[in-house]
């Protein structure tokens, strides 16, 4: 379940409710992470250079100003676009893990139809990839797609998986990954840490959304905190690193401070207001 019952996309960003009646009141942990500037750039102008010079009809319409403006204009929606079937492979493979843990746990299940659209679109080799990794982890799963809340930093998200590995409590964070071109999965973002940090602070856990019933947080005490990368040539999990936590903590209440700076300024109206002539004499 990517889009969790609870979030709403908010011009503040994702973010979320108590229960299903309720409005929405903190941010997302994501919303939070993405107040911190990407650079970008580069890579966007690269999308579209790349786009430009590999579109097939770039030689037929030189000659046509018109026709290059519109080869232009669909190489500058290049990264976009990019960006878009990223976030829906992701999607798709995150559905298929989260099927694997309710088939696990004895739950209904769509492990079949996950994996048939990943085949639909040529990634079947991601659930193969994470089944190895499953098996050979001995994956024990507790609660997948887990929806926490800090009331006193105030924000919330949901948990990619909670399970147990080797007799340890582990917070997971799946994350779709391309391949290298030595045919390892790409690496993984620093930043996943403050993801996982946030959510090993979190106060409480969702039991029933309707009702908008929550439960103290039960699995904040020394979890081993893991990012799972996901490819099709492997699956390579990394642990947080016990001695940077609580500075990826520090800087999570930092930029949880930028945005509330930032969803006041929104909130308080234009930045820039009209100046009319002065009156006639």
């Amino acid at each position: 379940m990517t889009a969790p019952l609870l979030a709403h996309a908010t011009e503040y960003g994702r973010m979320y409710a108590r229960s299903t009646s309720e409005q929405f009141s903190v941010p997302s942990i994501t919303t939070v992470i993405g107040q911190q500037p990407h650079g970008l750039d580069g890579w966007f102008g690269y999308m579209g250079a790349s786009s430009l010079a590999a579109d097939p009809s770039l030689p037929a319409i030189l000659g046509s100003p018109a026709k290059v403006r519109q080869a232009v204009s669909r190489a500058a929606k290049a990264a976009e676009t990019h960006r878009d079937d990223a976030a829906k492979r992701g999607d798709r493979v995150h559905n298929y893990c989260e099927q694997v843990a309710l088939r696990a746990l004895g739950r209904p299940h769509l492990m079949k139809e996950t994996r048939e659209a990943l085949a639909a679109n040529g990634e079947e080799a991601f659930a193969a990839r994470f089944d190895e990794w499953w098996e050979l982890f001995r994956v024990e799963p507790i609660a997948p797609e887990i929806t926490v809340w800090n009331k006193t930093v105030g924000y919330a998200g949901t948990l990619d998986l909670v399970a147990r590995i080797n007799g340890r409590t582990c917070l997971i964070d799946y994350k779709t990954k391309g391949t290298s071109r030595d045919g390892t999965v790409k690496p993984l973002d620093a930043k996943v840490v403050m993801q996982l940090v946030a959510g090993m602070k979190a106060e409480e856990s969702l039991v029933d959304p309707v009702a908008g019933e929550w439960e103290a947080w039960q699995h904040g005490e020394s979890p081993m905190l893991l990012a799972v990368a996901i490819g099709e040539t492997e699956v390579r999990p990394q642990r947080a690193n016990p001695d940077v936590l609580k500075h990826h903590w520090w800087k999570f209440c930092a930029l949880r401070r930028v945005w509330e700076m930032s969803a006041d300024t929104l909130a308080a109206g234009p930045a820039l207001l009209p100046v009319a002539p002065p009156a006639a004499r």
